[in-house]
């Protein structure tokens, strides 16, 4: 069975905890695993953030749109935007691991999570949208 869906945000942080039940709805009915709904809510949490913190350098209103693809051992999300172009897999700082958290300097964590817990990340810049696919393998006899 193959389950799509697609959503369109404000550059809000205050749409990221709806956006997070409407992805468990449909990792539910896209009977994927719990661990990978969460896996792909963090990353997505991550960007998102990113995108609406950092992406624009005007006071309004833009749209971001997702479009996820569930389907026989494969989820995808596809996350597009218009705000300035940046390619997250060459320009992001590289995450700091080691110590505390408070003396790490912020960025990059979230590019960390994308990049361990997606299997597949590809980053273009098209007709002025940043567009981020990522790709998740799963079992067969998930998604």
């Amino acid at each position: 069975m193959v389950l799509e869906q697609s959503f369109t945000l404000r550059n809000e942080l205050s749409e990221i905890p709806p956006l997070a039940e409407r992805i468990e709805a449909f990792g539910e009915e896209g009977s994927l695993s719990i661990q990978h709904i969460y896996q792909l809510n963090l990353v997505l949490d991550e960007l998102i953030t990113n995108i609406v913190s950092y992406g624009y350098d005007d006071d309004q209103p833009h749209e971001i749109h997702l479009r996820l693809r569930a389907e026989p051992g494969r989820l995808m999300a596809v996350l597009s935007d218009d705000g300035k172009p940046f390619n997250p897999l060459e320009e992001a700082p590289a995450a700091v691991l080691e110590g505390s958290i408070e003396d790490r300097p912020i960025g990059g964590l979230g590019i960390h999570f994308m990049r361990t817990l997606m299997d597949e990340v590809a980053y273009e810049r098209a007709q002025g949208h940043n567009r981020l696919t990522l790709i998740k393998h799963l079992p067969p006899e998930e998604g």
